[in-house]
Parts: structure tokens; C-alpha cells; sequence
């Protein structure tokens, strides 16, 4: 990837800054994602800016799904092809490269406020880690729950490059006492006294020295519907405390009581975040770690394939919160299993493609499935989880084809 230099993204940047303000977003032609609750079929759209072909699921704010084919095409998912999610629609079509500042204050002994220059002048860090809505593939979840019904493309992976958190804490000073840090980026909400979006981490986790702040994405600057100038990177989290267009970073001496950690993204104290549809009473808890996950990315379903002769099977796999251990392959609905080929590692929080081979002996229909165990020893769960929210789904993934 070519390398980037402060000169190099300062100078984007101001290019990129105004793109958002002069285009409006046009359906395209529509694509059917087959979600069961229905209705499957979504509007394509290449008019949002920075971006190519996305499944359009809401526009304000943007709610922009990866095509599923995109994901066959390798580990890292293009910029320009990466998901989108926001959760207020007041989103800055213009950033001021040269003016803009990220504040790091609270229980902190030197409160800074930090320039782009000042973030580029830290040591850097890189780290290839998945980014997954908490609720990619809530479109799937039977009984239907609200909210934006995704289909499995709410999610991509990127060499995220940036500074440690860590690195800006430490430069602050964090003072004895400190318990959390809350995050906040520069989107507003749409109506007075709506809680501006936030999220918080402990603060042993954002000094682990992996959550990270990133400028760019895959060798480039962040794409301004996905966070420029700066991002909050969590590997292993779920994405809703990636926070985009990070701003401010407010160091607590006590717990975050606001509304979305206190009130929102919350799911069961189960197993899996599994209740039963109508249940009462179940513990909550603020989401947090991803699970392992994997995908066919080759055949989708319906799809034809030939009796009698081999054919290729391959996909992607993430571990969640942790490295992809094994990827195994069932063709016969998850009965009998066996063992597919990794790829590359690029890192323990990132996708992993697989590969298989599979011989149909005869005519009719198959059922393939595949499984990751990460090295936790997580495995994906054989039934699907559900809770009211549409949150955390990882079943064991099917696609059933016909051999002819």
C-alpha cells in the first residue's frame, strides 16, 4: 500500500472534505438480500461520496450495506465498498482540516487539544481488525425485531493506521482515580435535548495499547462517510464504540451514566445473548466482544453447481475477539465435518479466507455449511441467538445449492 505522509493527508484531506455537500443520494437498481421477515429487496446506490456500488438501507442517516460479492474479492475490504452506519443525521459535510482539534481533558493531569499535525507527529500503529455493526444481519432474525434490517454485509476489514490511545492518554496524564474514558465525534443529533452520541471503555482497555486512533484505512485517509479526519479503532468490539469523527475523549473518575452506555446497545446476560421471544426479567449488560464468524463468499444460494466433479469452495473467517483457529466444511447440513485450508493470517482480529473443495456424488440438493472455532475456543453456535434488539448474531452459516 502506498505510504502515507502527513503531507499526503493533509493535502487529501481538504479535497475530500467537500465532496459530501454537493451530492444527494439516488436509488439504483435494487438487489434482494432474502431475508426472511421480508421485504428482501434494497435499492443499489453509487451516489454517496468516496463510495462505489452500496446497498442502500436508509439515507438519513446513511445506513450503507457491502454487497456480499465484495467479500470474495479478499481479505481487506475496499474504502470505497466498506459498510456505513450512523446513528444521528446532522453529520458534518465539511471538516476543517487546519482548524480542527480533538480534545483530551477530564480527570487528566495537562488537558491537550490536539491538532491533525499534532496526531501525525506520534509514533504509529497498524493493526488489521474487523469492524461489525452489533446488529449485521438483524434482517435474518426470525421472529423479526426492529431496526435496520441487514442482511450479512454490515461488517468489513481494514489495516486501520494510526496512533495508540494509549500514547494520547499517556501525554495527557491520566490521574489516579480515573475509571473510564468517553469518546464523542462531531455528529449531532436532530432534535434538541437528544443525547449526543457517546460511548465509553474502561480505562485498563483503552490503555491496552491496541484501541487505537485512526487517520486512515487501507493505505488511504478515512473516507469522510466513514469517520474522517479520526476514528476510534476497539479490535475484537463491536462497532458502535468505534466512534467516528472522534473529537473529544474525556477521561471519568466514575461510571458513564449516559444514555448510550447506561440505556443503550444492551443485550441478555446469556450465553450467546440468547432469550426466548416475550421473556421478562432477563439481565442485561452493555454489548462488548465479537464472536468467531464465517462465510461461503463463492456459491450464494440457489446456485448451480456440477454432479459428479469437483468444486471450489472458499470464503472468510474472523475469530471475534480472538485469531481464527480452524474453518471446517459440512455438505451435508452440518452432520459430518471436515476441515478447510486457512490463508494468510494478517492478524488475529482480522478476516482470514478459507479454502475447500467439495465433489457432489450425485444429483440433487446440498446444504454447505461452515464453522470457525477461534483460539479461545469459541465455536460458532449450531442455532440461531435472539433477543429484541437483533443483536450479536453468529449461527453457523448454510447455503443450499443444487447439483445437476
Amino acid at each position: 500500500m502506498k505510504a502515507i505522509t502527513r503531507r499526503s493527508l493533509l493535502g487529501q484531506a481538504a479535497t475530500a472534505s467537500i465532496l459530501m455537500a454537493g451530492r444527494r443520494a439516488f436509488a439504483r437498481p435494487s438487489v434482494d438480500l432474502g431475508l426472511p421477515g421480508g421485504p428482501g429487496v434494497r435499492p443499489l446506490t453509487t451516489d454517496f461520496p468516496e463510495k462505489g456500488a452500496m446497498i442502500l438501507q436508509r439515507s438519513r442517516p446513511p445506513l450503507l450495506e457491502t454487497p456480499f460479492e465484495v467479500f470474495d474479492q479478499g481479505v481487506f475490504t475496499p474504502n470505497d465498498r466498506f459498510y456505513v452506519r450512523w446513528h444521528w443525521a446532522v453529520i458534518p459535510t465539511d471538516v476543517a482540516v487546519d482548524s480542527f482539534r480533538l480534545a483530551v481533558r477530564g480527570h487528566v493531569a495537562t488537558p491537550l487539544s490536539l491538532s491533525l499535525k499534532d496526531i501525525l507527529a506520534l509514533p504509529r500503529f497498524e493493526i488489521a481488525a474487523v469492524n461489525q455493526c452489533s446488529g449485521n444481519s438483524r434482517g435474518l432474525f426470525q421472529p423479526r425485531v426492529p431496526g435496520g434490517q441487514w442482511a450479512n454485509g454490515a461488517m468489513g476489514n481494514a489495516l486501520w493506521t494510526g496512533v495508540r490511545l494509549k500514547d494520547v492518554l499517556d501525554r495527557a496524564g491520566v490521574k489516579p482515580g480515573a475509571v473510564q474514558v468517553r469518546f464523542k465525534g462531531l455528529d449531532e443529533p436532530v432534535v434538541d435535548g437528544a443525547p449526543d452520541f457517546m460511548k465509553s471503555l474502561s480505562v485498563d482497555h483503552a490503555r491496552d495499547g491496541e484501541v487505537m486512533i485512526a487517520f486512515a484505512m487501507n493505505g488511504k485517509q478515512l473516507p469522510l462517510l466513514n469517520g474522517f479526519p479520526l476514528r476510534l479503532v476497539v479490535p475484537g468490539w463491536y462497532a458502535t464504540y468505534w466512534v467516528k469523527m472522534l473529537s473529544d475523549i474525556e477521561v471519568l473518575d466514575r461510571p458513564d451514566d449516559n444514555f448510550w452506555t447506561k440505556s443503550a446497545y444492551l443485550v441478555p446476560d446469556t450465553p450467546g445473548a440468547d432469550m426466548k421471544p416475550g421473556a421478562t426479567g432477563v439481565p442485561l449488560v452493555p454489548i462488548s466482544k465479537m464472536g468467531p464468524r464465517s462465510f461461503i463468499t463463492n456459491l450464494k444460494p440457489g446456485d448451480t453447481i456440477q454432479a459428479g466433479a469437483p468444486v471450489p469452495l472458499r470464503g472468510i473467517a474472523f475469530g471475534g475477539d480472538a485469531g481464527v483457529t480452524r474453518v471446517d466444511l459440512s455438505a451435508d447440513g452440518g452432520r459430518t465435518w471436515r476441515p478447510a485450508t486457512l490463508g494468510k493470517d494478517e492478524g488475529k482480529y482480522g478476516f482470514r479466507q478459507w479454502q475447500a473443495s467439495f465433489t457432489p456424488p450425485s444429483a440433487g440438493a446440498y446444504s454447505l455449511a461452515v464453522r470457525c472455532t477461534n483460539s479461545a475456543g469459541l465455536v460458532q453456535s449450531d442455532r440461531p441467538n435472539w433477543n429484541p434488539s437483533g443483536f450479536m448474531r453468529n449461527v453457523i452459516e448454510t447455503v443450499a445449492v443444487a447439483a445437476v
